[in-house]
Parts: C-alpha cells; structure tokens; sequence
C-alpha cells in the first residue's frame, strides 16, 4: 500500500510540473504571438475608423466638430456669424462629444479557445486578442478610459493597447484570463463592458458570473467567437473528439448522426447566453473566425453608438453549410 501511494504521488507531481510547463509553453506562446497580433489589431482598428470616423459625434465638449444648418430650437448664441455671412443660411458651430467613458476588457483564453479547425485561418484565442485590442485602439483614440478586468487600471494612453497586450503576455495563465468565466472585479456603475469568449461554459455558471458584473448597473456586450466547424459539425464518419483541457476524449461512430442534436444543443445554450442579454439590457453577437475581424468590431463600435439597427453584418447561419450565408447576431 505504501508503495502505490509512493507511485501515485510521483505520478501526481510529474503530472502538475507537466501542467505547469505546458502553461508556461503556452504563455509564451502568447507573447510570441502578440506583436503580430497587436499590428493586425491596429490595422483593423484604421480600417473600421476609416469607415465610421471613429465614435465622434455632437455633444458637450470644448472641440469643434462640424457646422450645421440653423433650426428654430437652437440659442442664437450658437450661431456662427463669420460662416453664415457667407451663405444665404444661417450655420451654427457642432461642438464633439467629449464625456470620457471607461470600458473593461476581458479576452478568454482558457483552453477551449485554442480551438482551430480545418476552416478557419486562426484559433479562436488568437481572434478574441485581435477584437480586444482592435477595438481598445479605438476607443482610446474616440478619448474613452479602458483597462482589462481584473488586471489593470482604466487608462486613456495611446498606447493603451500596447499596454493592454504587455499586460496579457504576462498574465496569460492568470485566472483572470484563464479560467474560462470573466473576472468578478467590481465595476462603477456607468462603465461598460465587453467581453469576448465562445461562453461554452455550463449556462448556470455563465449566468452566475456575468450577473455579478451586471449587478453594478454597467452595461455589457458580449461577443460569442466559434469556429465554424462549431456550428456545423461538418466531420463524417469515425471521428474522435479530445477535450480541450487534454486527457479526454471520445469516438463517434458516425459523427454525421450526432449533427441534428449537437446542432440543437448548441442553438438552446445561445438561445439562454442571448435571453440573458436581452434581460440585462446587454448586447449579443457572434462571430466565426472564418470571417473578417472588421465584422464584428465595426458592429461593436455601432452598438456602443447607439446605432446598431444601422449595420447588420453576414456570417454563417446555424446548420449550414461551410460557405453559405445568413444573417447572426443579436435581435
């Protein structure tokens, strides 16, 4: 007896310095990883900007935005006196709205997001570091504070997403990142969050966390990242499935058969992650990584404006085929 206990507990040691290398390996991993991560992130980050002017519009503030047309409501204070001599019409001057907003991030990367299939050109991680520090860049250039949830303060730097990707290089393995639910840190109450994971954790706990943070009265955006050979299932055949924390798996027979219920499954855990949102006031979309990151990140930046019902982007539609389209995301 005391013999197999000696085994047992060798064996349980090699196994936790095994796991703590392979975090390690994975951590750096990550921080190989983040300097092409973070060019692609600032890349799309001009792309999407370009495309929307970045978040400015009217509101009180000391900068000058734009001249427009006089209309019976407005001061005659307002009223550009230089600019209307010009023209037969009167203009006021359209000051930029200028009330910074602090936003937390939070990225998963626990070990389900390492998920990459034959369809998809990146993981499902490297997708939600782009998206984090995509739209950090854009926010810090619009004058918004973010910061990561449950690591760093709110920070309105330019090189807040250079910091945010230093920060998540060195606490890739930290729980905050790592173990698949976002970090129960307290929030003020009109700070926002966004939050971006493939949330294919239990509902029970997905609801658990993300009330906390909601308790607060901030509001929230979440931003559901799969694969797309999570949505279709597209294998035939015997097919073995791993887990994705290792040591687990299983083998199908026929992994066709099981598409029509692994189908209904999936659209009944994101029909309960969006009935949440929709009850916290919150947002909701999803994102395949066959797609472009631009999607999903000019959606965000509409959302966060208000204007959500003016941009609906194309992705994959549940149970369909590799390459056809249909509309997804929050209603």
């Amino acid at each position: 007896m005391a013999a197999s206990r000696g085994r047992e507990t060798g064996q349980s040691a090699v196994s936790h310095d095994a796991s703590i290398f392979a975090v390690e390996r994975d951590a750096h991993g990550v921080a190989d990883r983040l300097p092409d991560l973070l060019l692609e992130a600032d890349r799309i980050a001009q792309t999407v900007a370009h495309g929307i002017h970045g978040r400015r519009r009217s509101g009180p503030g000391e900068t000058f935005w734009q001249f427009r047309t006089y209309e019976p409501q407005d001061s005659a204070q307002l009223i550009d006196w230089r600019r209307s001599a010009s023209s037969d019409h009167l203009y006021v001057r359209e000051r930029e709205w200028e009330a910074a907003h602090t936003l937390w991030l939070w990225p998963d990367l626990s070990p389900s997001m390492n998920f990459q299939s034959h369809l998809a050109p990146v993981t499902k991680r490297d997708r939600a570091l782009v998206l984090t520090l995509a739209a950090a860049e854009l926010l810090v250039r619009s004058g918004e504070r973010v910061g990561l949830l449950g690591l760093t303060l709110p920070t309105s730097s330019r090189r807040a997403a250079t910091r945010l990707a230093e920060t998540i290089a060195s606490h890739a393995d930290a729980p905050q990142l790592a173990s698949g639910k976002p970090s129960n840190a307290r929030v003020s109450r009109f700070s926002g969050l966004i939050l971006v994971s493939d949330f294919l954790d239990p509902i029970e706990n997905l609801r658990e966390s993300i009330e906390v943070l909601a308790a607060n009265g901030a509001t929230g955006h979440l931003i559901q990242v799969l694969d797309p050979a999570e949505e279709t299932l597209p294998y035939e055949g015997r097919t073995e499935f791993l887990g994705s924390e290792g040591g687990e798996s299983w083998i199908a027979d026929r992994a066709e058969s099981l598409r029509t219920r692994y189908q209904a499954r999936l659209k009944a855990h994101r029909d309960e992650l969006q009935a949440l949102a929709v009850r916290l006031g919150w947002s909701f979309l999803v994102h395949h990584t066959d797609r472009p990151p631009t999607e999903p990140l000019l959606n965000l930046i509409m959302r966060l404006e208000g204007r959500d019902s003016g941009y609906r982007w194309q992705g994959p539609a549940t149970g369909a085929t590799p390459g056809a389209q249909g509309t997804e995301g929050s209603s």
